[in-house]
């Protein structure tokens, strides 16, 4: 079999099982874990693929923000109603430029005396016709998130406290982290979590055991996850293990 075929063939089956092991690889190909190798390198260098010790995983796309907000609508009101529930009058709550953090800024905007920091700027302007004080961050625009990154947005976050922040992710694997498909968004993610009181992650189950590009912080740094019936009870089991707080509707 030639190279490219061979990782033509690796990239079907990491489309299939998300993820690959390099012996497994050379077992089935017949082929030494050297070649196999060359080609998760291959693979990798033309983004194709997330190296990983001893393997590769699936590359999640950072998909564009009109694409994502169609994907599991039902789940994402359901959870976005039992965020807001949350929420009480006079707290500080920052939202991520995830599509279900826009689901959620929905369900605040007839609140009252609550503060939103956000660098999601499609959040900051639908919530602007509402009685809520908005802080955008500022920073560097990303087209396809429409969400503001970089050192501005970060030093804005850092000059700031909130009760707390409901985070969205592109992946949640229980064993590794949260993680997203951008590394300025990473870190602006990073710098909310240091800046709230109190970490929500908010996931469709579609998200567990995914890893995305860039990880964000380790599971144990978030105290509360808001998910769907969905989720395997082995995500479920570690999740409550280690002490956080589930709520499953």
């Amino acid at each position: 079999m030639l190279g490219e075929e061979r990782q033509r063939a690796i990239s079907e089956t990491l489309d299939r099982d998300g993820r690959v092991l390099v012996m497994d690889l050379a077992k089935y190909f017949q082929t030494s874990t050297v070649t196999i190798r060359k080609d998760l390198r291959i693979l990798h260098a033309k983004g194709r693929i997330q190296r990983t010790h001893g393997g590769a995983l699936r590359l999640l796309e950072d998909s564009a923000l009109q694409e994502k907000e169609k994907l599991h609508r039902r789940d994402k009101l359901r959870i976005a109603a039992v965020a807001a529930h949350m929420v009480k009058e006079g707290q500080v709550v920052i939202l991520d430029s995830d599509p279900i953090t826009a689901v959620i800024a929905c369900a605040l905007r007839n609140l009252r005396n609550v503060t939103i920091i956000t660098n999601a700027v499609d959040i900051a302007v639908d919530l602007s016709r509402f009685n809520l004080e908005v802080i955008l961050t500022g920073g560097n625009l990303r087209k396809n998130s429409a969400s503001l990154v970089g050192p501005m947005a970060e030093g804005t976050l850092r000059r700031l406290s909130a009760d707390v922040l409901f985070l969205g992710v592109d992946g949640f694997d229980v064993g590794y982290g949260l993680t997203t498909s951008n590394l300025l968004e990473a870190k602006v993610n990073r710098t909310m979590m240091d800046m709230a009181k109190v970490v929500v992650a908010v996931c469709d189950s579609s998200k567990f055991g995914k890893r995305s590009l860039c990880l964000i912080d380790r599971p144990t740094a978030i105290r509360h996850v808001i998910t769907d019936r969905g989720i395997s009870k082995s995500d479920l089991d570690a999740l409550k293990q280690s002490g956080i707080e589930v709520t499953v509707i």
